[in-house]
């Protein structure tokens, strides 16, 4: 497992990874893109391969071990691969990438389909090629995108075999979650078994003060052997100031420290939790999240906090109704 790496670490934030799905394609649903990007016809490939090297760079100075990518999320695995090729002597990296979502919205923001999923054999078999010419044999992990309870990646064989195949290869196999049934995705790819064998060793879930519900099945997931990734920490901006809730804001301000960092910290707090994702567009974003690790939450303060859940179903109807910005 390639998360042995991260046990090792003695940093603080060796336990927060960084996500690109913010920076590898001028558009995405995060709240306050405007103010982080700047407006649409500023965001050349030009300057978010800067950008992204330079939060890549910030966060290894700062302790980040693990980069998380995907085939969807425009050109994120060419600016890490770019990072990593001249980085070489970074040999304690982890690198997670996906695949299951194609990108098609062709560097803009206004398209009326930013990505296609297809989870099928064919679109694997196309985009670990893609991948593997990216990345290489940097590459630590490869996850499902998004898999829910009728995903046909739970039920075909042929599939399973491909990545029990690539598994022994010496490539770690996971799956990353979405919806309002999550913890069922979970379960059900948690008794996902190749010749006897669970084929799956890691899991990348959302999870944070407003959508709780997946936090069950990512404990009896961690007691299984599998590493816990969570992303969507900050709920695509609606924990961040200024559109936080009051309660969290009071928090913050309690604790001297941002609402992105008292967010994070609830989530690294949870014992499952093996690796928690700062989806940073910015660095002075990236040190405020990374803050995270320095904060801690009394009882009354969690006790608020926990009061911010929503309904499942409410908080996944919120968050597809976000625009791409």
């Amino acid at each position: 497992m390639p998360f042995a790496r991260l046990a090792t670490a003695t940093t603080p934030t060796c336990h927060i990874g960084l996500g690109l799905a913010a920076v590898g394609r001028p558009g995405y649903i995060n709240l306050g893109r405007d103010d982080d990007l700047g407006p649409a016809e500023t965001r050349t490939v030009e300057d978010l391969r800067a950008r992204t090297h330079e939060l890549l760079d910030a966060a290894y100075v700062q302790g980040v071990r693990y980069f998380d990518a995907a085939r969807s999320y425009g050109r994120s695995e060419e600016f890490l691969a770019e990072w990593l090729n001249a980085r070489p002597s970074f040999d304690d990296i982890v690198v997670g990438s996906k695949w299951g979502y194609t990108y098609t919205a062709d560097w803009t923001t206004d398209a009326a389909t930013h990505e296609v999923k297809d989870h099928s054999v064919r679109t694997y078999e196309r985009q670990r090629a893609e991948t593997a010419a990216l990345l290489g044999d940097r590459l630590d992990l490869y996850q499902i995108h998004s898999v829910t309870p009728d995903s046909p990646a739970l039920t075909d064989k042929e599939l399973h075999a491909e990545l029990a195949e690539a598994a022994a290869q010496g490539l770690t196999v996971g799956f990353s979650t979405s919806g309002p049934a999550q913890a069922d995705a979970i379960r059900a790819a948690l008794a996902v078994t190749v010749d006897g064998e669970p084929l799956f060793r890691t899991v990348q879930s959302t999870y944070n003060a407003l959508e709780t519900s997946a936090a069950p099945a990512l404990a009896e997931a961690h007691d299984a052997g599998l590493t816990v990734i969570v992303k969507e920490g900050m709920a695509n901006g609606r924990l961040a100031a200024p559109h936080a809730p009051e309660a969290l804001k009071a928090v913050a301000e309690e604790t001297s420290l941002g609402c992105d960092a008292v967010a994070l910290a609830l989530i690294l707090r949870q014992p499952w939790a093996g690796v928690v994702l700062s989806g940073a567009a910015t660095v002075a974003q990236l040190a405020s999240n990374l803050h995270a690790a320095a904060v801690d939450l009394d009882e009354d303060q969690l006790a608020r906090l926990a009061a911010l859940a929503e309904e499942p179903r409410a908080y996944w109807e919120k968050r597809s109704s976000l625009p791409w910005h």
